[in-house]
């Protein structure tokens, strides 16, 4: 797998892979997602490839506090082979050269394989209760 940064006519084929992934939410535009992204840090948009195709993707981003990671996904069918491990490990030195202190992920309580996949990383989960407020609708009303 060859890591480089987002390019835009990737654009189709993240969101298929994030839709594969089970990522995208009805509330959540993932093309407006990815806009937003591109506004802020579009280098620490991550994408893997294999032969050219879209097969992976990390969205990194750091606030000068934290650092946090989105959109970790791999396909299905490059599973088990280490790729989601090299993107996070591309992650933290990305945030590292930055001095970033510390690494922060959000991880839905049912998704049971991804946690076992963090805590093989070494991550740990803290004791903090997330609450959000949206801002601004993805969906025109």
């Amino acid at each position: 797998m060859q890591i480089r940064a987002y390019k835009p006519n990737d654009e189709a084929s993240v969101i298929a892979l994030w839709q594969e992934c089970g990522l995208t939410r009805p509330w959540n535009d993932p093309r407006r997602d990815i806009a937003r992204k591109l506004t802020e840090q579009p280098e620490l948009f991550l994408v893997g490839e294999i032969e050219q195709t879209v097969m992976a993707t990390a969205m990194v981003g750091f606030d000068g506090h934290r650092g946090w990671v989105y959109y970790l996904a791999v396909s299905a069918e490059h599973r088990q082979r280490a790729h989601g491990k090299a993107l996070m490990q591309e992650a933290e030195r990305l945030l590292i050269e930055r001095g970033c202190p510390k690494l922060n992920l959000l991880v839905r309580s049912s998704n049971a394989d991804i946690i076992a996949f963090y805590r093989g990383l070494g991550y740990e989960q803290d004791d903090v209760v997330s609450m959000g407020k949206r801002l601004i609708s993805d969906h025109d009303s």
